[in-house]
């Protein structure tokens, strides 16, 4: 499925978060929810989500960075 994330809508959002999670296999998914998310932080989480679909692997360090990114961004 492709969107077209160049609009700020919900559901972009939460096709975003929902790739960030499967990208990073996050453990504690419920931790990660689109509903945490508006669309007034949609840039920083597009870019968020373009740098995580750029690499194959991360790091823990990394993971982790991205992780305490996304908290950052939370409404």
């Amino acid at each position: 499925m492709v969107n077209n994330l160049s609009e700020k809508s919900k559901e972009n959002v939460e096709y975003m978060i929902e790739e960030i999670k499967q990208k990073l296999n996050v453990i504690n998914i419920g931790a990660i929810k689109p509903s945490h998310f508006n669309e007034e932080m949609y840039e920083e989480l597009k870019d968020i989500y373009e740098l995580v679909k750029k690499k194959n692997t991360f790091s823990p360090s990394e993971m982790q960075a991205i992780v305490e990114e996304l908290g950052n961004l939370r409404k």
